[in-house]
């Protein structure tokens, strides 16, 4: 990260970060800091929430307001900051297990409300900070320390997730190419309405290690030869897709933001 994104974003007397070699988080972290800063962003009214997780340690290294949660309930505090004070820019860092397992309900009723939070997964398929337990996301068939024979339970697809439940605006991006996942995170924060980015993380320490696959650079060459747009996915079949991640915005919409109706009906009751 350029130093003066660092002097102008980070808690600097916190870095360096404590993230495992190879791990993309903080490459994730750096991508939101740049949309800010060509968002122009007032610092006062940006909130950087968190809950508990590897990816949550990123609330903590950016220089806002931030809060740091309990596991699974970013998207409450979230929400409550939100309707508390509908002019702030309200930014949410969670995992994949944060936010689809003990926080999935939290995360569904954040999406059907459409209330103006943006939510960045960072999905390394893993719970890493507390052993490399398979989460909601990991593949079936892949290992972690709570499935050494396997993981026989499918996998969330979470932007997916998030668009059946009622979010305007989903995309999905990944490690290799920052230079889309900075702009999807920017058009993330533009939006108005409920917006979730599933950052496709990676994580050498537990996933890669359990699944053999290799060291961070080889993690990163995977999601680079088995990444395709949108825009070409809609012309593949679902074999051609089966090994594929679909990267760029997967939907788009409008519709009236939460806070917005609700001021709406505190206006008419004045009125009455």
């Amino acid at each position: 990260m350029p130093s003066k994104l660092i002097q102008k974003y980070m808690r600097e007397e916190h870095l360096p970060h404590i993230w495992c070699p190879g791990c993309s988080h903080g490459s994730f972290m750096r991508a939101v800091a740049v949309a800010v800063d060509r968002l122009g962003l007032d610092h006062d009214k940006v909130v950087f929430v968190s809950g508990i997780g590897c990816s949550s340690r990123s609330a903590g290294y950016m220089d806002f307001n931030t809060i740091h949660t309990t596991h699974g309930r970013a998207f409450a505090f979230a929400t409550g900051i939100k309707m508390a004070n509908p002019e702030l820019e309200v930014i949410l860092f969670t995992g994949d297990g944060d936010a689809s397992a003990i926080g999935g309900n939290h995360l569904i009723h954040a999406c059907r409300r459409n209330i103006g939070i943006t939510t960045l997964v960072m999905n390394n398929n893993i719970y890493g900070m507390t052993g490399g337990q398979y989460s909601p996301t990991t593949p079936t068939g892949e290992f972690g320390t709570t499935a050494p024979y396997g993981n026989i339970d499918r996998d969330f697809d979470i932007a997916e997730l998030a668009k059946a439940a009622g979010a305007t605006f989903t995309a999905r991006a990944n490690t290799y190419d920052l230079n889309q996942a900075t702009n999807l995170i920017q058009k993330a924060i533009e939006h108005k309405g409920f917006s979730l980015v599933d950052c496709l993380s990676i994580c050498p320490s537990y996933y890669g290690r359990k699944n053999k696959k290799g060291d961070a650079v080889k993690m990163i060459q995977w999601q680079k030869e088995h990444t395709v747009s949108v825009q070409k996915a809609q012309n593949m079949t679902e074999e051609e897709l089966q090994d594929k991640i679909v990267c760029g915005v997967l939907c788009d919409y409008d519709y009236p933001e939460y806070t917005e109706k609700y001021q709406q009906i505190i206006d008419r009751v004045r009125k009455d």
